[in-house]
């Protein structure tokens, strides 16, 4: 242990490196539950490339594991330290470098905060569209590292889709540069793309570089209140099929409308068994919310409710962001799956988890983005009761199940870490995990790249 933090702060500033118990503890786990956490030797926060490679040297020298964290803000375990290792915390590498409107790309470091960076290429009338749940929090490099998505997923696409480019330091403290930071370019294996969601196991994101979009116009929202999450379903799959691309499409089941409800008093209707929110930021947003409307009737809505300007756009988005905080406040913790299911068996999905949840007598809500297929049902439980926590994993395992039997996968944003790793071999097969863990091996040979996590 002295030799470890003699050779760290050899090449790193007294503040770097802390080692003080209370503190590393802070940092030994990002918000998952069921996932095991370490104590960290040490907790490392470089300003610098150089300071990165220095850890990674000393690191691949005295054989140390290193866990590469963000702003903690994920769920699935995968920033969660192992005894002993080095926690590298990228939160001090939090400069946006440079914005260029013309090649429309933002070159940042690991630590930016996505909605500062969204803030910062806004003052030049662009746009980063990735927008996780988490954006006022989460950082970039967290965000590469899972392949995080968002509520614009359905128009604008997710967080490896604006990735044009990286600096990686490897397992031994070489720099690696990928990609690019031109409009197109297919020279070689696209190294870029494998680093995107690879959770910290291939090497560390020092710097990126990303695709920017022209800042769109303001979005009108639409709401429709269905009796069936069957009846929810068929307005997505008529909403998509009739090529419809609306900037957001997200579905709440009855669950999460009655824990809103009784979090924020809105009022939404309790026999409301699903309630769909589409947007539309295009050059006449009205008139598309007048055709989805129409689609929404058509398949089975009892009401739907267009809004006539931003702020009523706000009041009906508001439901939807309140959706997590409710449920959490139902049993005080909650246990968040990321399936997804093709859009065709979204409302398989729904009627899945509700038989699930009544089978484990639990509660659980599924909040979607459903122009994608992503649900996260969000399983509510005591921690404190034994039984109930038990019961409440093996509601999870049972709903990643059900997605994989649906034809999905089981992460759509928040990547495996260590709570799904079981499951990933399942869904990847025995030849797909084979080639995985022998790229792993090829980038990080020692094994001391976030261990545990992944495969």
């Amino acid at each position: 242990m002295n030799d470890l933090l003699s050779r760290l702060r050899a090449g790193l500033p007294a503040e770097a490196v802390l080692t003080d118990s209370d503190v590393t503890a802070s940092y030994a786990h990002d918000m998952a539950s069921f996932c095991p956490a370490g104590a960290p030797a040490a907790v490392v926060l470089p300003r610098t490339v150089e300071q990165v490679q220095h850890v990674m040297r000393t690191a691949t020298s005295v054989r140390v594991p290193v866990v590469p964290q963000g702003a903690r803000t994920g769920l699935s375990g995968a920033a969660n330290a192992t005894d002993g290792c080095i926690v590298l915390s990228l939160l001090r590498m939090d400069r946006v470098l440079r914005i260029d409107p013309v090649d429309r790309i933002a070159v940042v470091e690991p630590g930016v905060v996505n909605a500062d960076l969204s803030k910062a290429v806004a003052a030049h009338g662009l746009a980063y569209p990735p927008d996780p749940s988490s954006w006022e929090q989460c950082t970039i490099g967290g965000n590469i590292g899972t392949g995080s998505g968002g509520l614009c997923c359905v128009k604008y696409g997710v967080t490896a889709e604006y990735v044009l480019g990286l600096d990686v330091v490897l397992a031994d403290g070489r720099l690696l540069s990928t990609g690019r930071s031109t409009a197109k370019g297919v020279a070689g294996y696209d190294l870029t793309r494998l680093f995107v969601g690879s959770e910290g196991t291939l090497g560390v994101v020092v710097r990126a570089v990303l695709a920017l979009k022209p800042a769109p116009p303001r979005q009108l929202v639409l709401a429709a209140e269905f009796g069936s999450a069957a009846a929810a379903g068929e307005a997505v799959a008529r909403i998509m099929a009739e090529g419809h691309t609306p900037s957001l499409l997200e579905l709440m089941d009855a669950t999460t409308i009655a824990a809103v409800n009784r979090m924020t008093k809105m009022g939404l209707p309790e026999s409301t068994q699903a309630l769909l929110l589409a947007a539309f930021d295009t050059a006449d947003p009205a008139a598309d919310l007048a055709a989805v409307g129409e689609l929404c009737r058509a398949a089975g809505a009892a009401e739907v409710v267009p809004a006539d300007d931003e702020a009523e756009s706000e009041l009906l988005l508001a439901a939807r962001r309140a959706a997590l905080p409710a449920l959490e406040a139902v049993k005080g913790t909650t246990m968040i799956d990321d399936v997804c299911v093709p859009r065709s068996r979204l409302a398989d999905m729904l009627d899945g988890v509700a038989r699930i949840a009544a089978e484990h007598r639990l509660t659980i809500g599924v909040c979607a983005h459903a122009g994608d297929g992503n649900t996260h049902p969000t399983v509510c439980f005591d921690a404190t009761d034994e039984d109930e926590a038990r019961r409440a994993r093996a509601s999870f395992d049972a709903i990643m199940d059900l997605g994989l039997r649906l034809g999905g996968t089981i992460t759509g944003e928040h990547g495996v870490g260590v709570l799904k790793r079981d499951w990933l071999a399942r869904e990847l097969g025995p030849v797909g995990l084979e080639m995985q863990r022998s790229i792993r091996q090829v980038f990080d040979p020692l094994g001391i790249l976030n261990p545990g996590k992944v495969l």
